[in-house]
């Protein structure tokens, strides 16, 4: 016989389902840095790439 009530919630169920609320919001965070450092790695290179063409355009 089980001990639990029948309309107890399972809690392997819902450690599963913390779990997966975890790992979501894990996932959004870790998404949202990987835009914003794809966002300084292309400011970079523009940068990069301005101050270059600035050198050659003023070479003697």
């Amino acid at each position: 016989m089980s001990s639990d009530a029948p309309g107890a919630p399972d809690p392997l169920e819902a450690l599963q389902r913390e779990y997966d609320e975890r790992r979501l919001a894990q996932e959004k965070k870790g998404e949202r840095y990987m835009w914003w450092y794809l966002g300084y790695f292309l400011f970079g290179i523009h940068l990069v790439a301005f101050v270059m063409i600035y050198a050659i355009s003023h070479a003697k």
